[in-house]
């Protein structure tokens, strides 16, 4: 758990300056993909989950 958390921590902090900076390429995509996996994997993925399902009921109710 530790581990996992400090590695999303870390791929998170590696996106937002890779995304700050404009540097989208191979290994951002790749970034981005670890970050997702390792959030997964963590206790906020069912908020994450919840919160989308929300919105996503949300907008098909307009």
């Amino acid at each position: 758990m530790v581990i996992t958390v400090s590695l999303v921590v870390l791929f998170g902090l590696v996106l937002f300056f890779l995304l700050r900076s404009k540097a989208l390429g191979p290994g951002s995509a790749f970034i981005a993909v670890m970050f997702g996996f390792f959030l997964a994997s963590t206790g906020a993925a069912q908020p994450i989950n919840q919160l989308t399902e929300s919105v996503i009921d949300a907008f098909s109710n307009l």
